[in-house]
């Protein structure tokens, strides 16, 4: 079916000369998979192979290993599923390399090259107001490592953090859709995500776990299990990251059912997740949001609670004074028994209450991109709470392009909720001897 001739030799090089490009920018989706199917240039099992792989890059590595092998229409055929994919920047980047390489090859009357089939464009749907859009991404660079004397002089009003691994977490990401129970888009994009954010965290020194295209019920299943993981007692912090389509105050599984966020925040809280009392439970949503979900949670002051009767200076008589002992011990008591149910957490939102998260369906989304950079830019130096507001002020510095939409110039502001007690700092890649 291949024929007996195989890709040219300027497509061969036009795959080999752009391949570092197409490794950081190629989303190997379904879609693509199955257009390459369509046209007989992949098999059921070449298809299986790669979709197996367990990263992006992975996949589109062994992509273009097969590809050069799959006969004289495999590079016109990928550039059609480029375009499909809406992937045109790669389209154009390869076909203009083999006109500029071509003429270097051939006679200036050999045959024309074959064109790139261009589909017609492809509807676009919004079952979610999550928006795809084509924009620059942050260069991923190091994480940089926190200085002793940087931890040294903010340690003793921050949380405790010399644990290694500084913590477990868990990236729970949705993308395929059960098209069975639910008109939910495939969320391009998401596996670029995904990814960012498992090797964000692994090399913040967190013993990172990744979850995929999970039922709701599946989702809840997961979160439950890694709220009571024995482990969080030996570590410092724990965090959170879930991406997924979105409506107001929750999010969905694969099967079109929805998580609630707050039952979400209620299984990490200090009743039902005691290993992680007093310690920073970090939450990152990559979803659309409606109207406001997280009503806070009454944080109440240490210094205001202390300051007891017992506190100042006493002149009732003696019987009065040990009515005043039982009632002290009952109210400190008390305290202990109402330690706000969910202090110590920190939740990131990739956008405002009522409006759509961005999402480029190559780089993957505007809020997961800047989080990135400022985790890996200035977490050695900088607390959660103030990286929060640098990637907010980021955001809202960016525009998108998304064409053929209601929305061709488009804009977002990310926000946070925190019931920390005190500055958060990772002080990443730095372990005191005590």
């Amino acid at each position: 079916m291949l024929g007996e001739c195989g890709m040219k030799e300027w497509e061969r090089r036009a795959l080999r000369k752009n391949s570092v490009t197409l490794l950081q920018d190629l989303v190997v989706d379904d879609f693509l998979i199955q257009c390459l199917q369509q046209d007989g240039i992949l098999t059921e099992n070449m298809a299986e192979s790669i979709m197996a792989k367990s990263t992006s890059q992975s996949k589109s590595r062994h992509l273009l290993i097969l590809l050069p092998k799959r006969g004289p229409l495999a590079f016109s055929s990928f550039c059609a599923a480029l375009t499909a994919t809406e992937q045109q920047h790669l389209c154009s980047l390869l076909m203009d390399f083999t006109e500029k390489d071509k003429s270097f090859s051939e006679p200036p009357l050999s045959l024309p090259t074959q064109e790139c089939v261009i589909p017609a464009k492809r509807a676009r749907t919004y079952d979610s107001m999550e928006m795809r859009l084509d924009a620059d991404c942050p260069v991923t660079t190091a994480v940089l490592p926190c200085t002793p004397e940087f931890y040294q002089s903010h340690r003793s009003q921050a949380y405790p953090m010399r644990s290694c691994p500084r913590g477990l977490a868990l990236v729970l990401s949705n993308v395929r859709f059960d098209s069975a129970n639910t008109d939910l888009d495939i969320r391009r994009g998401g596996e670029v995500d995904e990814e960012t954010l498992r090797r964000l965290f692994t090399e913040m020194d967190f013993t990172v776990s990744l979850r995929k295209d999970l039922t709701a019920e599946a989702m809840r299943q997961c979160l439950e299990q890694f709220a009571q993981r024995q482990d969080h007692a030996e570590y410092d912090c724990a965090v959170v990251c879930l991406l997924s389509h979105g409506v107001e105050g929750s999010i969905y599984g694969t099967d079109g059912q929805l998580v609630e966020l707050d039952w979400v925040f209620e299984v990490f809280d200090n009743a039902r997740c005691p290993l992680l009392q007093n310690k920073p439970k970090m939450f990152f949503i990559q979803a659309c949001r409606g109207e406001e979900m997280d009503n806070g949670v009454d944080q109440l002051d240490g210094q205001e609670r202390t300051q007891s009767p017992g506190c100042e200076q006493r002149d009732a008589g003696r019987e009065e004074e040990r009515d005043n002992k039982v009632r002290m011990e009952k109210e400190r008591e008390s305290l202990r028994v109402k330690l706000p149910q969910r202090s110590d957490m920190i939740c990131g939102f990739a956008t405002l209450k009522g409006t759509a998260a961005m999402r480029n369906t190559k780089k993957g989304s505007w809020f997961i991109q800047e989080l990135n950079t400022a985790f890996r830019q200035r977490a050695n130096n900088t607390h959660l709470s103030d990286m929060l507001v640098q990637v907010n002020g980021r955001i809202k510095s960016r525009e998108g392009y998304a064409p053929g939409s209601a929305h061709h110039r488009c804009k977002e502001m990310s926000e946070f909720t925190s019931s920390l007690c005190k500055d958060l700092y990772l002080f990443p890649k730095y372990y005191p001897n005590n």
